[in-house]
Order: structure tokens, then C-alpha cells, then sequence
């Protein structure tokens, strides 16, 4: 007999589960840092205003930096999702910059106005997903939470993509996650 009770988990079975939320929570802050990244590319690209330009290269930035987070750090579901959180809240920052240089559908943009309005949408659900899978309730271990977060990322990708401000099979445009000070990292939540 041993002194474990039925809801104990062995060692082995904590750092498995750990290391499959890592997983999912670290394909979500990619994907979020790669569509932030991309996003800035766009409006690079397209001569949109300077402070258009300079926001979402920030946006972009932190994305990248909650992304680098991740890497460096030892498993943990509550932090993890955090880090997806803050890609994702960066990435729908990076979308309202897209949505301000193409327009909101009323004929002041590019043209491009619905569908930018419609990412941007796509992704502020990916944000408030990916908040509430990090949120007390999940802490980022509860599996329906983070299932709809997948799910709103995956949307919001398509979104963007739908907008052209991303392309399938794209790589990432090459960025600096820049310098990352206490302050910034303690607005982070790390």
C-alpha cells in the first residue's frame, strides 16, 4: 500500500501533463506572435501612417517577447497561458492597426475594410480567449478553456489571412523582441 491518494498523480504523469499544456500554450503564443509580426509587415509595406507603423512594431515586439518568455522558463500551465494571453492581447493590437490603416468598411481605406474589420474582431475573440484560458477559473490547465482559445486562434488566423494581411505558408517576417525591462515584464504578469 502506499500514502498516496486516488487524486495524487505520480511525478512522471505532472511533468507529461505540463509538458502537453506547454505545448498547446506555446503553438497558441506563436501563432499569435506570427500574425502580430505579419500584421506590422503589412502596414510596413503598405505605407500606412508612422504611428500606425510604430504600434503594431510594438505590438509585434511584446508578442515576441511573452513568446521568448515561454522558451525560457520551466513548464507551468498558470504561466504559460499567461504568456499566450499577452501574444494574443499584442497580436489584437496589432489587428486594430491593421483595421485603422485598411479602413472600417466605409469607403475610408484601401478597400480592404470589411475583412480588416472582421479580423480585428477574429482577433479580440482570440484575446479574450486566451485571457479567460489564463484566467482563475483555468490557470491554464482547464481543457475547454483552452480548446475555444485554440479555436479563436485558429480563427483569427484566418481572419487575417481572408484580409491579406497574412499568407498561408508565410514565414515569419524577421523582428527583435528588443529589450525587455522589469517594468514591461511586470506589466506582463512574469
Amino acid at each position: 500500500m502506499t500514502d498516496r491518494t486516488h487524486d495524487e498523480q505520480p511525478e512522471t504523469d505532472l511533468r507529461a501533463d505540463r509538458a502537453d499544456l506547454r505545448a498547446g500554450h506555446a503553438a497558441r503564443a506563436k501563432s499569435a506572435a506570427f500574425r502580430a509580426a505579419s500584421i506590422c509587415h503589412y502596414v510596413e509595406r503598405h505605407d500606412a501612417q508612422e504611428n500606425v507603423v510604430w504600434k503594431a512594431a510594438h505590438a509585434a515586439r511584446v508578442s515576441l517577447q511573452a513568446l521568448a518568455v515561454l522558451s525560457e522558463s520551466a513548464p507551468d500551465p498558470a504561466a504559460d497561458s499567461r504568456c499566450a494571453r499577452n501574444a494574443a492581447a499584442s497580436a489584437a493590437q496589432a489587428a486594430q492597426m491593421g483595421q485603422l490603416h485598411d479602413g472600417d468598411g466605409d469607403g475610408n481605406g484601401n478597400g480592404n475594410g470589411e475583412l480588416a474589420l472582421a479580423a480585428c474582431r477574429a482577433a479580440l475573440r482570440a484575446s479574450q480567449a486566451a485571457s479567460a484560458a489564463a484566467g482563475r477559473d483555468g490557470l491554464g490547465a482547464d481543457e475547454a478553456l483552452n480548446t475555444a482559445a485554440d479555436e479563436a486562434e485558429a480563427d483569427a488566423v484566418a481572419a487575417a489571412e481572408r484580409a491579406g494581411w497574412m499568407r498561408p505558408g508565410q514565414r515569419l517576417p524577421e523582428m527583435s523582441a528588443g529589450m525587455r525591462s522589469p517594468e514591461l515584464m511586470s506589466m506582463m504578469h512574469f
